[in-house]
């Protein structure tokens, strides 16, 4: 991945992917009033996002400037290495088209839209937001990047030897300053800095900037469709911080003092340290000296899911909660959801949902610093796995989620775990490796060191491409750990093309698909090739006259779990269309409403509901579907519904949780 040559090929306005079509164009969806064929939007003519596009971020590689001139004798050659401003640390891959069944092959793309560390610096937490333009829905998203060290970090000093390059330090010194390509320092950026690439043009702009953020970066960031706003965790103070669409910071949320009481932990405020690199104390190889805040209120990785706000904290992960209000805010509610089973107690970089309640960790190994950018954090132990909660509830465990997660074969070297601490989802792939945007979250896609490395494979490996593949692994999701091992059921993307490296470690960053129909099955979702985007409606919608519901709630009772209030739902099936299945989804702003995975035939329909005040009315979208319409994949009959809810003026969620 790393190198002294040329830049990898950049993709230019005459290459720019083309809208993905269907042979149809109709959404077949079964209303509460009946069929409702809805127009497709013109696709936009140019763009660099399209629905499947992929976002990864990584290293950008090095240069020596200069380097056909010589070196003096004695120089080594490392002191004269830096970042390549010219190379990418941010990549938008099209991976519409994988080129065949899956093998355990490298798939070799179109030429992806780049973005260069002299840009944007080094960046790892990526998002994207919800696509609404001047505030009209478009299926054109815009990308946003975070400022990281986990890339390293890298100073110099003003040339000293008359050579015309800085001078590279290992320890702080006196006039030291961050190696250009560190932080997009050349366009106003640094380490608390969230860069907004325009999902149409490409355009590249300063989004927000955490400005008492002295060094450590930013772990990851989340976007809150409801109320469009972002979440960005700072590895300096700890604080989650809220975004509002502009980029205005608006206020944050201190896990350490705010969130561990109420699990019963001690408070622990942040100690002050801040990164100093031009004191002796700081050593460029040595993370305890970068002013990271202590592990204990740490916070990396952040996922907004069902009105709450999800987060990670230290190296021995433990995952947490908050609930948003209706305005936005915090709710001041956290909640601790469990503690990360794992061999090692390596951090959670990366939280993501799908649609069938899963939660899906990636982890990423220890920061290091290799002085000869080899290294960037410890690989090989890092393990990819996905939770989800028990239903009904245990009382005998203490999380509300299955005490043994399920865990993903990642790269092919011995035992699997190349994680390097990015996951997301993806639409579906057919048997042939094509794109199936009709489905939603059926593809599991995380990043990995060393991912095609096994000598003992070496000759079937061989056969699929190069073995040193840095980058991004594709998993049909229903592949957990023993199948899949070793992974000749995924596909493989290489971050930056090239193949020459295979000792290096940590080089690759996050990664963020854009999917915009955000597995809400049943509801209005994008039409590939142009649409609506959830929650927005076409016109017309619902429409006109007086026709009756297709599905009608006849008895609603609520109790109190441990997790919440839950609403029993007998429904009456009055369209006739044998459903046996719900989907729900808040049409109240600041409250979650959540289903479990599966529906015992005969009995109720439940809905779980959290961050509402008890007796408030709390709107639940509903989608009655047969499940089995559903597993054929594609569009399929859904009777939709919106219906009011009287909470009862009962608070349930008990404080023996300390969810």
């Amino acid at each position: 991945m790393s190198g002294v040559r040329g830049s990898f090929l950049r993709s230019h306005g005459d290459n720019l992917l083309r809208a993905i079509a269907t042979s149809s164009g109709i959404l077949a969806l079964a209303l509460s009033a009946g069929l409702f064929l809805g127009g497709v939007a013109k696709a936009q003519e140019t763009r660099i996002i399209y629905p499947g596009s992929m976002a990864v971020t990584g290293f950008p590689g090095t240069t020596i400037p200069d380097f056909d001139q010589g070196l003096p004798p004695g120089v080594d050659p490392v002191d004269e290495t830096f970042i390549d401003t010219s190379r990418a640390s941010l990549r938008v891959f099209n991976v519409s088209n994988l080129g065949g069944p899956a093998s355990g092959q490298l798939v070799n793309t179109p030429p992806p839209f780049e973005v260069t560390a002299g840009q944007i610096g080094e960046v790892f937490g990526l998002a994207y937001d919800d696509g609404v333009r001047d505030g009209v829905p478009s299926s054109v998203p815009d990308l946003y990047a975070a400022a990281t060290s986990l890339h390293g970090i890298e100073i110099v000093t003003p040339d000293a030897d008359n050579d015309g390059r800085p001078e590279r330090q290992r320890r702080g010194a006196a006039g030291a300053v961050f190696m250009d390509g560190q932080f997009g320092t050349e366009n106003g950026g640094g380490p608390g800095t969230i860069w907004k690439i325009d999902g149409i043009t490409g355009a590249v702009s300063k989004f927000a900037d955490i400005d008492t953020n002295s060094g450590p970066g930013i772990g990851n960031l989340a976007f809150d469709p409801t109320h469009r706003e972002f979440f960005a965790s700072d590895l300096d103070t700890g604080l989650i911080h809220r975004i509002d669409i502009e980029g205005n910071l608006i206020d944050s949320f201190d896990h350490g003092v705010a969130g561990r009481p109420a699990h019963g932990l001690a408070p622990v405020a942040d100690d002050g340290a801040v990164m100093d690199i031009q004191a002796a104390a700081f050593d460029s190889e040595n993370p305890e000296t970068w002013g990271y805040t202590q592990d204990a209120r740490r916070v990396r990785a952040v996922a907004y899911h069902g009105g709450r706000l999800y987060y990670s904290v230290g190296e021995k992960a433990e995952i947490w909660s908050v609930g948003t209000a209706s305005d936005g805010s915090f709710a001041g509610d956290p909640r601790w959801e469990l503690t990360v089973k794992a061999d090692q107690d390596y951090a959670v970089t990366d939280i993501a949902f799908d649609n069938k309640g899963f939660m899906y960790l990636a982890q990423r190994g220890p920061v290091e610093n290799r002085f000869d950018y080899s290294r960037f954090a410890s690989s090989g132990k890092g393990e990819l796995i996905r939770y989800w909660r028990e239903d009904p509830d245990d009382p005998a465990t203490e999380s509300a989620w299955v005490e043994a997660p399920q865990e993903y074969a990642v790269g092919f070297p011995q035992r699997n775990r190349q994680s390097a601490g990015g996951v997301d989802l993806q639409y579906r792939y057919d048997a042939e490796g094509n794109l199936d945007t009709s489905v939603c979250t059926d593809t599991v896609i995380n990043t990995g060191d060393k991912l095609r490395d096994n000598p003992e494979l070496a000759e079937r490996l061989g056969a699929g491409g190069p073995l040193a593949v840095h980058g991004v692994q594709l998993t049909p999701s229903a592949l957990v750990k023993p199948a899949n091992v070793p992974p000749f059921g995924s596909w493989f993307v290489d971050f930056d093309g090239y193949f020459e490296d295979p000792g290096v470690q940590g080089h690759v960053g996050d990664v963020r698909v854009w999917r915009p129909c955000e597995g809400r099955a049943g509801y209005y979702e994008e039409i590939p090739g142009g649409g609506y985007l959830p929650p927005f409606y076409p016109p017309d919608f619902p429409p006109p006259g007086n026709t009756p519901p297709c599905v009608d709630v006849e008895d609603v009772h609520y109790y109190c779990t441990p997790r919440g209030l839950r609403a029993e739902l007998t429904l009456h099936d009055h369209a006739g269309l044998g459903g046996d299945s719900i989907k729900a989804q808040s049409r109240t702003p600041g409250v979650g409403v959540t289903t479990p995975m599966s529906h015992v035939p005969g009995k109720p329909y439940t809905v779980d509901i959290t961050g509402h005040n008890p007796g408030d009315t709390v709107d639940v979208g509903l989608c009655f579907y047969r499940k089995s319409d559903q597993d054929k994949g594609g569009y399929y009959p859904c009777c939709k519904m919106t219906l009011p809810l009287r909470t009862p003026a009962v608070e349930c969620e008990a404080p023996r949780r300390d969810r």
